[in-house]
This record gives C-alpha cells, sequence and structure tokens, in this order.
C-alpha cells in the first residue's frame, strides 16, 4: 500500500467493509490508494463514530440471537458452501472481481493470486467444513441442542454473542478462517479489516448477504487505523470474544485495552522452518524436493507465517546440501519467472539488501558459504556448514540453507525459539517422519506438513496447536443430578 489517505475523492473508489444497520451515506470514509498510475486502485474503507460503532454492534447482535444462534450447523454450512462455490467460479462476478483487484492491493503476482485463491477457498467447502466441525467437538450436534456426556447429563456449546475478529496482514482471504470459524460456532461477528488488503473480507460478506440476507446481518466487516486507541476501544467494549492477530507489540496494546471479562485469543508472529533428509537428495528426488521448497518460499513472498525462513539439509545424501542450495536456486529462479516477486517498499528493499550483505560477509571468512542471488534482486539463497540454528531471513524469497548431519539435531536447535514456533515443513521416509514428529512437537512446532503444503493447511488445522472453534465457545452442561431430581417431579412419577 502506497499509504496515501484523503477523507474527499473525485472518482469512484471500490467501497470497502459490510455494515449492516447503517445507510452507506451516513458513513464516512477514508480513501487508501493502492498500486500507481493508471493501474492504482482506490479503495474507501468506514470511519464510524461512537454512535455508529453501537448501532452496527447492536444490529449484529441482535442478528445472530434471532436467526444465526436458531439455525441448525447444516445450514450454516450449506450457506458458506453456497458462498465459496461462487467464489471458485471464474465467471462469476465476485470471482472475476478479486482477480482483478487483489494483484493490485496485495502487488502479488496476479496468477500466483489466482491459484492460492482456489486451493485456499476450497479448504472451505461443506465437505470441509464438517471436518473442521468433527476436528473440535466429538459430537457436532452440541452446537444445536443438549447433546449426551460420556461422563453421564447432558452438555451444549454456545458460541459468543458478538465475537470481534483483528485481522492482519496482505495474504489475499486470510480473514476468512476465522471468520468462517465464528459463523461455525454460531456468533455475531465482526471483523476489522487489515488495511494491507481491505477488500475480500467484506466482500465475503456481501456475498453471504445476498445469498442470505438475514444471515447478512449477522456480520460486519469495519476498519479502523492502526494504533486509533480509541476507535479499538469503543469496538472492544461490544465484544464478548477478541480474537486478533499481529505483532507482538500490537497484541499486547489490545491486551491491555480488553476489559477484564473479555475473552483474548492472540495470534501473534511465528516462524517456521523446512528439513530434508538425506534420502530427498538422490539425483532422482533431489529437483522435485528443490521445487516443492521453492514453491513454500515463493507463494506469498514468505508473508505468512507458515512460510519456512531456514531449511535444514541432511549431509551424507548423493547429493551435498550446497548440491541442493544450487537446485534450490535455480527453482526460485523458475518461480521468479512464472510468478514476479511483488514490488518491494524502500524498508523492504533495505531489509533484503541488508540481509543479503550480511550473509556475503560470512562468506569472507574461508568457511564455505555460499551465497546464490538473483542478479536483479528477486531472491536469495544463503548455504551454511556451520551449525547454525533457526533464524530470520528478510523474507520476500530469502531463504537460509544449514547443513546438518543429522536432522534429530534440528529440533535442539529449533528449541531456544519454543514460543514463536509454528510450522516444519518435511520431506523424509515415513520412519524418519515419525522419529522426529516428538521431538519437533516437544520443542514447540505444532504443525508438521508435506514440504510443498506448508503455505496451504489442511481443513482443522489446529492453528498454533491451538483450536478453530472449541476456543470460541462456552459448555453448558446439565447435571445427572438435575435428571434424577426432575424425574421425581415428572407426571409419571410414583
Amino acid at each position: 500500500m502506497n499509504g496515501t489517505a484523503a477523507l474527499a475523492f473525485r472518482d469512484e473508489p471500490e467501497l470497502a467493509g459490510h455494515l449492516p444497520g447503517l445507510p452507506p451515506d451516513a458513513v464516512e470514509r477514508r480513501v487508501l490508494t493502492f498500486g500507481s498510475g493508471a493501474a492504482a486502485l482506490r479503495v474507501a474503507v468506514p470511519v464510524l463514530d461512537s454512535g455508529q460503532v453501537e448501532r452496527v454492534a447492536a444490529t449484529v447482535r441482535a442478528a445472530a440471537r434471532g436467526y444465526l444462534k436458531t439455525l441448525p450447523t447444516a445450514h450454516i454450512v450449506a450457506v458458506i458452501d453456497v458462498a465459496i462455490q461462487r467464489l471458485l467460479d471464474r465467471e462469476d462476478p465476485w470471482r472475476r472481481r478479486a482477480e482483478r483487484l487483489l494483484p493490485i492491493v496485495t502487488g502479488y503476482d496476479a496468477e500466483m493470486v489466482r491459484l492460492g485463491l482456489t486451493g485456499y477457498l476450497k479448504t472451505f467447502r461443506a465437505h470441509e467444513l464438517r471436518r473442521f466441525l468433527a476436528e473440535d467437538f466429538a459430537n457436532p450436534l452440541v452446537l444445536d441442542e443438549f447433546q449426551p456426556a460420556p461422563k453421564g447429563g447432558f452438555t451444549r456449546a454456545f458460541g459468543p454473542d458478538l465475537l470481534l475478529h483483528v485481522w492482519a496482514g496482505n495474504v489475499p482471504g486470510l480473514p476468512l478462517w476465522s471468520l468462517i470459524s465464528g459463523l461455525l460456532v454460531k456468533s455475531g461477528t465482526v471483523g476489522k479489516l487489515p488495511s494491507a488488503e481491505p477488500l475480500f473480507a467484506g466482500w465475503f460478506a456481501q456475498l453471504l448477504a445476498e445469498i442470505d440476507p438475514r444471515l447478512g446481518d449477522c456480520l460486519a466487516v469495519v476498519w479502523w487505523k492502526g494504533g486509533d486507541a480509541a476507535a479499538e476501544r469503543a469496538w472492544l467494549a461490544q465484544a464478548d470474544t477478541v480474537v486478533a492477530y499481529g505483532g507482538n507489540s500490537a497484541l499486547a496494546a489490545i491486551r491491555d485495552r480488553v476489559p477484564v471479562t473479555t475473552r483474548f485469543l492472540p495470534y501473534g508472529h511465528k516462524i517456521s522452518f523446512a528439513m530434508v533428509s538425506r534420502a530427498a537428495l538422490d539425483p532422482r528426488r533431489a529437483g522435485e524436493t528443490a521445487r516443492l521448497a521453492a514453491h513454500d518460499i515463493a507463494r506469498y513472498d514468505q508473508q505468512g507465517c507458515y512460510s519456512p525462513q531456514t531449511l535444514f539439509v541432511e549431509r551424507g545424501g548423493r547429493l551435498s546440501p550446497q548440491d541442493f542450495a544450487v537446485l534450490l536456486a535455480q527453482e526460485l529462479a523458475v518461480q521468479s519467472r512464472k510468478h514476479p516477486r511483488r514490488a518491494l517498499s524502500m524498508a523492504e528493499a533495505g531489509e533484503v539488501a541488508g540481509w543479503r550483505d550480511g550473509q556475503a560477509m560470512r562468506g569472507l571468512d574461508g568457511s564455505g558459504h555460499l551465497l546464490l542471488s538473483d542478479p536483479a534482486g528477486g531472491w536469495c539463497v544463503s548455504c551454511t556448514d556451520a551449525p547454525d540454528g533457526l533464524a530470520p531471513t528478510a523474507l520476500n524469497r530469502t531463504i537460509s540453507v544449514v547443513a546438518v548431519d543429522d536432522l534429530a539435531e534440528v529440533a535442539g536447535r529449533v528449541a531456544p525459539h519454543r514460543a514463536v514456533l509454528q510450522t516444519a515443513g518435511i520431506a523424509a521416509p515415513p520412519e524418519e517422519l515419525f522419529r522426529l514428529a516428538g521431538p519437533l512437537g516437544a520443542a514447540g512446532v505444532t504443525r508438521l506438513c508435506a514440504l510443498g503444503g506448508m503455505t496451504a493447511p489442511e481443513a482443522g488445522w489446529h492453528h498454533d496447536g491451538r483450536f478453530n472453534l472449541l476456543d470460541l465457545v462456552t459448555v453448558t452442561e446439565i447435571e445427572r443430578s438435575a435428571e434424577a431430581l426432575a424425574e421425581g417431579l415428572a407426571r409419571y412419577a410414583d
């Protein structure tokens, strides 16, 4: 984003958000400008005053109580599925709009956005949403009515009346994960748009409203400028539960403003890495392994927490870690031609240049450090024989390849970063996969997946080792004692 903002505009901008209960002409808008020149796109985000915040929150809360909470979960799944099927249809106006505008907003290659959207949206089809439900609830009907509990009695799960999501980042469509999770537990939902990608969540809400207008009143998509404490407090005061994404400092500031009686579920920045066994380094497999790793690095330029920043490669294979680094560089060059990296801000370009220069300096000590980079600056691979651990790169297709004698060493090397670990992408035989999984989990890794699939978590994934749906609900129990007493008061009691 260029960061340009204004409260007046001449041209008709793209309207962001979804505001049930407010006439569109009653809302002040701030215009954010993306891109430049003839390709520039102006997006008008809503700026609500305190009275409008209360009105939207009351509308969503009342609609959720009067409609959403009365629906069978299966009906909610069916409506979401209709919306997803339309977004998967490349001829649908909503999908065409996304393919046309999201590359301008995010700066990502248009074909990368197209492929990424399709892969991501498939996660939310009806049969996949049933996986979400089954993963968190032994009996998903517990969301609809009281169900028998294994210990006796009955239980039912209730989502909050008003669930507030504070989204961050510029990966297209990323807010759908928590937004849909909120709908599945029948919560009135308000989402705060990320300024770096302020369109897709609002489009999804509008599409749901088009399919089911009453459901459309059960969610709102709003915006306030990051760091606006007054606007943030206004919304935090309305919420029963808050789910927030972002950097640790931003999350700490939100936590300090959340009322003590409000449940707060923060998702901070994480770091991920990949591992390649010597078994994947024979001439028949190494090229494909490098292609998979390059895919994980190039997709959305490592902007997701699940993207690798360090790649641990085992010595002793037919190809050395240095040979693999060369193959990886070749595959990143292919990715750069197919899906060029987005234009970087001055700050990002400076970070990439600084990281690359730092890696180049390491090669001056005669330690065998290898640095491979695109002459145009589109990617950079650093390879070392030093006993390095996990370290952040500059993102934007920069990767460290670290040689290890045995992948069993990796758990110990990453363990100091336990608090920020997330995904490990692995290319290893079955027995090695399971041998590594226990120590990696004990070190703090919460997701192990195939190399090449790091940026595409499967339906029902436990984000940062937590439950997508179960964390949102409270459970009401009817104990056996209440049943027993009730039996004695029945009309048929002796």
